[in-house]
């Protein structure tokens, strides 16, 4: 059984810490973390414009749509700020086995649990184009999956989205 757990959500809000214990569960899942992707495809000139974004995010699914045709289950945890990003990418993916997962967090706990001052930096002006203050964030409307990581904890999250793979069928009754 293969599927897809794309996690879109504000800077700070547990996607990362969610997708590694997640990975930690369930046997054979790779983890694209947003931090780690941009690393690999990024120009180094990027300057996170609402454009440049989104095709960032067309690369992200392709990428996924390969590892998922060769029958590997993907994670992956990037803020997706925008809805037309995200209907991009279920167009891309075109399959029942993606589920999209808003990781639900408040711009006030985001930018507590900030311990690299990427907000302090977007609001002093510093880091532009900062998804949450300087640049949108469209919370979605319709995701498969919601997890309020304000008031779960991480393995509580985690709990959730291997419930929700089981109730779905995506992964067998004893992981």
């Amino acid at each position: 059984m293969v599927f897809i757990i794309w996690m879109t959500g504000l800077p700070c809000s547990g996607k990362s810490t969610i997708a590694k214990k997640l990975r930690e569960q369930i046997p054979g899942l790779e983890v694209l973390d947003g931090d780690q992707i941009g690393k690999w495809i990024l120009p180094k000139q990027f300057s996170w414009t609402r454009e440049e974004r989104i095709e960032n995010t067309i690369r992200i699914a392709h990428i996924v749509k390969l590892l998922f045709k060769h029958d590997i289950s993907v994670c992956v945890s990037t803020i997706t700020p925008y809805d037309e990003s995200r209907k991009l990418i279920r167009k891309i993916i075109d399959d029942k086995r993606f589920v999209e997962t808003y990781i639900k967090c408040s711009l006030q706990v985001c930018e507590r649990r900030d311990i690299k001052g990427m907000y302090k930096k977007a609001r002093t002006g510093e880091i532009k184009n900062f998804t949450g203050i300087s640049a949108p964030y469209d919370v979605p409307t319709n995701p498969d999956l919601i997890l309020d990581t304000e008031n779960s904890t991480s393995e509580q999250c985690v709990e959730n989205i291997q419930n929700y793979l089981k109730a779905n069928d995506l992964i067998p009754p004893t992981i």
